[in-house]
């Protein structure tokens, strides 16, 4: 062993020891990242309660579930968090980060203190924000609404109402990420840029359409996508804030993901569960083939 190590160039020896060193995480995305995601594609041709015997039955999980008008309202409902959720935070992060940039006196702990509910336990901070909800004379969200003479609001318990209050905490929690990406991508470009366009007699409007937001285009793809992906995964707060933990009123907040627990875990049904996986896996894939072709593009 030692002759064969002496007998290696520097250049070979250098990459053994990167590959000794790369072995552990590789390992572990082996054995907990790709294959429970391989498996979740065999699992999905079965019919299998978990304890019982495994059967094939091939494509026929996906067939009932594309069959199901339950499943198209929860696919429209996860959609709907992201086409909602996603340029709403960016758009409020954007605003929160490009006037926080300007700002030198305690910066530093403004910006902590939007960075504090992305710490925050999801299940802690829902079950605040669903207090908030509450009928009078509990829910502060009511209290305020009497407070200008509009009628209290039935939120958790409306079928139109109830995905957007449970998106609320979901934008919020996001937010203290999104603004300290914007800000290091704010910070990012060149000093030079603004002062040559000041002196040019350019304004705020002008530079932020012009230059600032131009650069930013790679921070705001990649943060789309992140954004993307975390909403179409949505779950911790619809569980929690739902009354009946089921993504009620009438499904209307149910996501696919709740869908996927409820398969899994209440019906036992773990190929129907698994092939519910496949489907959202397919669209998060999807969603992450197009970060790589905007992020190249933009390069």
């Amino acid at each position: 062993m030692t002759d064969f190590w002496n007998r290696l160039t520097i250049g070979q020896k250098l990459a053994i020891t990167a590959w000794l060193f790369l072995a552990i995480p590789l390992v572990f995305y082996i054995t907990i990242r790709f294959y429970p995601t391989f498996e979740a594609f065999y699992v999905s041709t079965l019919k299998w309660n978990l304890l019982g015997a495994k059967k094939a039955i091939g494509f026929k999980n996906y067939i009932k579930i594309f069959a199901d008008e339950d499943f198209w309202l929860v696919l429209w409902n996860t959609i709907k968090y992201a086409l909602v959720g996603v340029p709403v935070s960016m758009l409020i992060a954007f605003v929160i980060a490009y006037w926080l940039n300007e700002i030198h006196f305690g910066h530093d702990m403004i910006r902590a203190m939007y960075f504090i509910p992305f710490l925050t336990t999801a299940v802690a901070m829902a079950w605040v924000w669903r207090w908030f909800y509450q009928p009078l004379p509990i829910g502060y969200f009511n209290i305020m609404l009497s407070w200008m003479g509009i009628p209290q609001q039935p939120f958790l318990k409306s079928v139109t109402q109830a995905l957007y209050a449970i998106m609320a905490p979901a934008v919020w929690a996001g937010l203290g990420f999104q603004i300290v990406i914007f800000i290091a991508g704010i910070r990012a470009i060149p000093r030079s840029y603004f002062e040559a366009a000041e002196i040019d007699g350019a304004g705020r409007w002008q530079i932020l359409r012009e230059i600032t937001l131009p650069a930013l285009k790679p921070t705001m793809i990649f943060l789309t996508v992140v954004s993307t992906i975390g909403f179409l995964r949505i779950f911790d707060q619809v569980y929690t804030m739902s009354a009946d933990s089921a993504g009620g009123p009438l499904n209307s907040t149910k996501p696919l993901v709740l869908m996927i627990y409820e398969f899994a875990f209440d019906e036992f049904k773990l190929g129907r569960a698994s092939a519910l996986t496949v489907i959202l896996f397919m669209i998060l894939l999807v969603v992450s083939l197009v970060q790589l072709w905007l992020m190249r593009k933009h390069k």
